[in-house]
């Protein structure tokens, strides 16, 4: 396996926790897996910030940004059965990874950490 990209992104908790108070803000950044996820967790506010620095570091290791199409609700992140977190793609979003960086077998590694200020999401792409 071969590292191919990486990114990396920081949010102050303060900005989402204002953010999030805005219903549309929400709807247009987070997807309904997520939003129906957040019903289930005591500090909503640091997991929307941990997911919406997953989502910028994750446009950041595609080198893109979200612009040519890339919406924050075409990446939705989850968690397995164990808690690691991991990044499920619109399928539009991954016809774009696979003409840009010119191969199907990939490997998304994300992780994520927060503390009462900030939140953090750091982002692989590996090539298989």
């Amino acid at each position: 396996m071969r590292n191919i990209s990486n990114g990396v992104d920081i949010i102050d908790n303060y900005r989402i926790k204002k953010a999030i108070k805005n219903k549309k803000f929400v709807k247009r950044v987070f997807s309904l897996k997520e939003i129906k996820t957040s019903y289930k967790i005591k500090n909503k506010v640091n997991f929307f910030a941990k997911r919406f620095a997953a989502k910028e570091a994750f446009v950041k290791s595609l080198g893109s940004g979200f612009r040519n199409g890339i919406n924050f609700n075409d990446i939705s992140v989850t968690n397995n059965k164990f808690g690691k977190p991991r990044i499920e793609l619109s399928n539009k979003l991954k016809k774009i990874i696979n003409k840009k960086f010119k191969f199907k077998k990939y490997r998304i590694l994300l992780s994520l950490s927060d503390e009462k200020k900030h939140s953090i999401a750091f982002v692989l792409i590996n090539k298989y």
